[in-house]
């Protein structure tokens, strides 16, 4: 009997190390499928939409531009989409496809509040090969994402990377004045000049921003316009030439920290104190210099980027928010829930 319990236990043995080194063999199998999926996965991406990505160039008063923009079928009509500081003060433009065909290139719509632009082409069908675009109201950071443009002029340069933030807040103040161009991607694909313009894209190949700016003597950080506000004002920028639904609150101010927190006496160290409010604007009456600004609609605002990228995302002038502000009054803050009917911005700068 005990050779037999002994002779069981051996086999019981022998079982286990064959299950352990199948499982070991498995794991490293997935491992290389994955790999292997990924790098495939890359470059049929790039093939299947490199021929979408199109190089503009601008002729201005100083010389010459250049951008990229990509392809897109508005209710069956093509366009090219690119960033508005791509073609301003240009007196002239062309689109030259992969192909290396150029054509001369007209100025649909443009928004500077957004930094997008729409131009029509008269090319031939042959070149015109849409990307599709999808909501980016569903990324996450973290997640891969690819651009593709012409970085100094290296046409259908393609880099990748991850969305590094949601939600921040960039200035043009030659273009757009005092305002922000709100709820930006962040993102660690590098871009360089000549990239602006260019699409965003998922792992599935679908635009979900359009690649706008970099910060200057910086490494690997980029931004770009999240596809949502694309989506949101594609038919307004060709029916019309132009958005208008960006809300007014009519304040300026700075985001609160731990040292504004301590020179003010108030106990809450996130927020936007309001420094300066717009006389006859939306919010005079309304909210005072000083007031720090902790959430709308029941919505945590934590500095400007969350207070842009709200109003931007969720309203629209007309719209009546609810502001929690604190509020000095005496010698102590005070909670007040405020309402206020938002504006439309003014035009920007000529």
């Amino acid at each position: 009997v005990f050779q037999q319990i002994n002779s069981l236990k051996i086999e019981v043995s022998n079982l286990e190390n064959q299950v352990s080194k199948l499982w070991g063999s498995q794991n490293v199998t997935n491992q290389n499928i994955t790999i292997f999926q990924n790098s495939t996965a890359l470059s049929e991406i790039y093939e299947r939409v490199k021929d979408s990505v199109v190089l503009i160039r601008g002729v201005t008063s100083n010389g010459t531009v250049e951008g990229s923009g990509f392809v897109y079928n508005f209710s069956g009509t093509m366009y090219i989409i690119t960033n508005y500081h791509v073609v301003h003060a240009t007196t002239s433009r062309s689109v030259t496809f992969s192909s290396g065909n150029g054509y001369t290139a007209t100025v649909v719509g443009t928004d500077p509040y957004a930094d997008l632009a729409i131009l029509s082409v008269s090319a031939a069908e042959h070149e015109f090969k849409p990307l599709d675009i999808v909501s980016s109201s569903m990324l996450k950071v973290g997640e891969p994402v690819i651009a593709i443009g012409n970085p100094y002029g290296l046409v259908n340069s393609m880099t990748t990377g991850v969305v590094s933030a949601l939600g921040r807040t960039i200035t043009e103040e030659e273009l757009i004045g005092r305002f922000s161009i709100a709820n930006i991607i962040q993102t660690s694909a590098p871009i360089n000049p000549g990239n602006s313009g260019g699409p965003l894209l998922n792992y599935y190949g679908k635009v979900v921003g359009i690649t706008v700016a970099i910060v200057k003597d910086s490494q690997g950080l980029g931004f770009a316009i999240p596809s949502s506000t694309i989506i949101k004002e594609i038919a307004s920028l060709i029916e019309n030439g132009t958005y208008d639904g960006h809300s007014f609150l009519g304040i300026a101010g700075n985001d609160m920290d731990y040292e504004t927190a301590q020179e003010l006496g108030v106990n809450v160290t996130y927020g936007w104190a309001v420094a300066e409010v717009t006389s006859g604007g939306p919010s005079d009456n309304r909210l005072e210099v000083n007031d720090v600004i902790i959430a709308m609609n029941e919505t945590k605002i934590r500095n400007e980027d969350d207070l842009a990228s709200y109003l931007e995302e969720h309203t629209l002038p007309g719209y009546t928010v609810t502001l929690t502000v604190l509020r000095k009054t005496g010698s102590n803050w005070q909670e007040r829930a405020i309402s206020v009917t938002l504006g439309r911005r003014p035009p920007p700068p000529a």
